[in-house]
Formats: C-alpha cells, sequence, structure tokens
C-alpha cells in the first residue's frame, strides 16, 4: 500500500443491514457500523415482499453518517442477498420485488421445468436447484404479464446503486444467481432467454467486481454530502465475503454463516457433473473470476426464526443466553435434516423442526435450550456433510474450515463443526462481507494492491480468526 484511505461497504442481510466505513493502509484493514438496521419484510395480498424503499432510505441515512464521519469517502459499494430483483420500466420501479421466500416461487419451477428440467439447466449455469432461484421468479412475473419488452431486472444491490448514480446495470456475480448465466463464458444465456420467451432486453449489461458503475446523482450527493463514486463488488454478499476470508494455506473450505450457511471452496473452474448435480452443489461467480462451489444449507434461519416463534408466544428468549444454556445441555439431542424443504418459509418453526425429529424416530425437544443445541448440531452436520462432498466432488483436498460472518462468533457452532468435519475450524472475520467488500473497492480505487490471496494475507493479518480443533 501507498496511501491510504476510507471507503463506505453497504452490507444488506436477508433480516438486517449495515453501512460500514472502511479504512485502508499501509498493512491497515478496519471496518466499523456506522449504521445498522433491521430489514423486515411486509406480507401484502399479492404475497411476501421486501420493504426496497425503507432498505434506501436506511442506505441513506448510512452513507450521510459515513460522510460525517470521514469527509473523504474515496466510495461506495452494495452488497446484498442473492436471487431477487425489481422491474424496471425506463427510471421507474413497476414492482415492489418479492420476496424469495414467497411461495410464488414454486409455480415458476414447473413452467420452467417443462421447457428444461434441472439437467440441461445445470450444464448451461451450473446452479443447485432452489425453487427461489430467479429463473423461476422470472417465468412466473413472465406468466403473469409483468415483463415485456420495455422491461429490465436489476438485482436487489444493483437496483439500489441505480437510485444512488443512476446507471442500469447488474453485477456479474449476483447474476450468476439468476440461472440465465453462461457457467463457461459468464455471459447472459441468450438461447436460454429465447427458449424461456423472456426479452433479451430484460437484462442489462454485466459489470465485474471493481469496475466503476457512476457519481452520486447531484440530489443524493447533496443529500449526504458528498459526491461519491459507486463501485461495484461483488454485490452478491457471499461473493464479497469469500475474498474476506483469510485463506492463506492450500485446502481451505468455507462457511459463509449467516441467515443462509454457504459451504463450499473456491475453484478455477466449475463442476458440472452429474454427480454434482445429484448432490446439489452450485457454481456461482466469484471475484477475479473464481468460482464458489459450494451447497446452500439453512444456517441462522432456523434459530432466529424459532425465537421469534416464541417471542410471539410470550416467551422472552435471549440468544446470547440461549446459546449458553444449548451448550450445557447433555448429548446426545436430535438431529434432523437441516436443509428440508418445510424449513423454507416463514412461521412456527419449533412446529416443524419438532415434526421432522419425530418423523425420523426421535423425541421432540422439550425446550428453547434443547431445540437450540438440536439446532446447532444439525447444522453442523449439514455443514459436515457438505465439506466432505466438496472435498470428493471438486478434487480438492480440505484440511481447514473457515467460518466467517455471525456464525463465527457462536462458539458452539464452531467447535461442533469442528469435531463433526474432523478439521481444524478457523473463525472469522465476523464482517468479512464488509471486509471484502472494503477490499475490492480500495483496489479498485487503488489503496490497495494485489492478487486474491495478498488481501486474504491482510485479513490474516488485521483479523486473526479463533482456532476450533476437533475433539
Amino acid at each position: 500500500m501507498t496511501t491510504s484511505g476510507y471507503v463506505a461497504a453497504v452490507d444488506l442481510g436477508a433480516t438486517s443491514g449495515r453501512v460500514m466505513l472502511g479504512h485502508l493502509g499501509p498493512d491497515q484493514l478496519s471496518v466499523e457500523a456506522v449504521h445498522r438496521f433491521p430489514n423486515d419484510p411486509v406480507r401484502i395480498p399479492d404475497g411476501l415482499h421486501w420493504n426496497i424503499l425503507e432498505l434506501y432510505r436506511n442506505l441513506l441515512i448510512g452513507l450521510r453518517k459515513a460522510v460525517g464521519a470521514q469527509p473523504d469517502l474515496a466510495g461506495v459499494g452494495i452488497a446484498s442477498w442473492a436471487v431477487d430483483y425489481g422491474l424496471m420500466r425506463g427510471d421507474h420501479l413497476i414492482n415492489n420485488p418479492f420476496h424469495y421466500r414467497d411461495e410464488r416461487t414454486a409455480r415458476g419451477v414447473d413452467l420452467v421445468h417443462k421447457i428444461a428440467d434441472h439437467a440441461t439447466l445445470y450444464a448451461t449455469n451450473g446452479l443447485q436447484f432452489q425453487p427461489f432461484n430467479s429463473i423461476y421468479q422470472l417465468a412466473v412475473d413472465h406468466e403473469d404479464g409483468v415483463i415485456d419488452d420495455t422491461t429490465r431486472m436489476l438485482m436487489i444491490p444493483d437496483l439500489l446503486g441505480f437510485w444512488l448514480a443512476g446507471e442500469q446495470v447488474v453485477e456479474r456475480t449476483n447474476a450468476s444467481t439468476t440461472g440465465l448465466l453462461d457457467v463457461g463464458n459468464g455471459s447472459w444465456n441468450a438461447t436460454l432467454i429465447d427458449k424461456l420467451g423472456l426479452p433479451r432486453s430484460l437484462f442489462p449489461s454485466l459489470v465485474d467486481p471493481g469496475s466503476r458503475i457512476g457519481s452520486l446523482r447531484d440530489e443524493v450527493a447533496a443529500e449526504v454530502g458528498a459526491a461519491l463514486d459507486v463501485i461495484a463488488v461483488g454485490s452478491h454478499d457471499t461473493a464479497s465475503a469469500v475474498v474476506g476470508v483469510p485463506m492463506t494455506e492450500p485446502g481451505a473450505a468455507y462457511i459463509s454463516s449467516g441467515t443462509w450457511s454457504l459451504v463450499g471452496v473456491e475453484l478455477d473452474r466449475p463442476v458440472l457433473t452429474e454427480e454434482s448435480r445429484e448432490a446439489n452443489f452450485t457454481n456461482e461467480g466469484g471475484v477475479d473470476g473464481k468460482i464458489r462451489y459450494l451447497r446452500n444449507v439453512m444456517g441462522m434461519w432456523l434459530l432466529s426464526e424459532s425465537i421469534r416463534t416464541w417471542e410471539r408466544e410470550g416467551q422472552s428468549v435471549e440468544l446470547t443466553t440461549l446459546l449458553t444454556q444449548a451448550a450445557a445441555i447433555p448429548t446426545p439431542v436430535p438431529i434432523f435434516d437441516a436443509n428440508h424443504p418445510s424449513l423454507l418459509p416463514p412461521g412456527d418453526m419449533p412446529k416443524r423442526i419438532a415434526a421432522l425429529c419425530v418423523e425420523a424416530g426421535a423425541a421432540a425437544p422439550e425446550s428453547p435450550a434443547v431445540f437450540a443445541r438440536s439446532i446447532v448440531e444439525s447444522l453442523a452436520e449439514a455443514y459436515a456433510t457438505a465439506i466432505n462432498d466438496a472435498e470428493r466432488l471438486s478434487g480438492q483436498k480440505i484440511n481447514t474450515v473457515h467460518v466467517v460472518g455471525g456464525g463465527s462468533q457462536n462458539t458452539l457452532l464452531c467447535q461442533l463443526t469442528a469435531n463433526r468435519t474432523g478439521r481444524r475450524v478457523l473463525a472469522g472475520p465476523v464482517e468479512a462481507t464488509a471486509v471484502g467488500n472494503v477490499l475490492i473497492q480500495g483496489r479498485a480505487v487503488r489503496l490497495v494492491q494485489g492478487e486474491l490471496s495478498e488481501l486474504r494475507a491482510l485479513v490474516a493479518r488485521t483479523f486473526p480468526p479463533a482456532e476450533f480443533q476437533p475433539r
């Protein structure tokens, strides 16, 4: 590094958001939250939606606070969850973006698979089957007459970026989660788009992480107090998170643990075998042309939705206390399939978990603490299965498992993951998505230089991970 400076990193998760102030200097890297806010979906008569205007309002509040703390910000980058999008007609948003947990996605699966089954899709897009992938959502919108030749799709970070800078583009790592990107060349798959009857004009130009999208519109710059550049990062939050994983040795796998857990390895080329498809592994775009070869595992959603259920029933449940109680529970506890489709929608999570335990021949948990221990044990088991499958299918030996994101603070989860995988676990950084976001912006504006390996070495030096050995 030859200089130092600051950038703003916007990190939108499925249950909360934050605007982070990132600092890069000579062998220095730090991130600090300047604004945190909830991300609560809203159910209206036609389904479950994201409150996109509230997210944008909080984004502006966060940028105003970031500029107030450091007026000379070099840029801002936005990362969020994948697959969801807004539909534009000209400069106007014509729909409030649907939530991927909305029930409409099942209809889209039937519509798409009449034209191309999953085996055909996997050969071209490399994606695991998830009923909420954008391709299925777009099929529903098309059948409902929402999409025509005047419509454009913007993924969530790109929609917010358009409101900031006035440019309609889609960043490539997030585009890779739509199911409509060619996994071989990283471009929109015109053949598949035509087969589905979607207009090619629906899909904007693609940009890579590190690209400058544009400057804040004048009225936005006036509102936040500075004329910032908007810079494309790995706008799929996992793509940014993987940049922020301190993988400094060969044989490393990662678990980006938040509402979802993304479990896998980084590869140079996709794995498109039938065995990989049947194992439901996905090949998503990463920064610098890498492939994020991973499996989605239900993450802390299982615990957070359980807590919401108990609170609706009048119980007072505090997460830290609950996990302490869970760690004290003597094993064994019931193990259930953490990836069971019944666990995807919002609602009474403990009831569904209890049913899965009984179905597996075990007694249902009887208290929140036992439920929590059962959830964490079941997640660790799902992680171990995914790690072993990633090693077998990719041919990449795995010696170390990095856990980043909120789950890295869960010492019970990290220790159980080490136990069940039989491998060393390194935990941290917690804010890996923001760290990766800051690094890609910093490289774009020349606050830092180097390949991914050099960026990750900086992460390892500035955010030393906690170590868990299997026992």
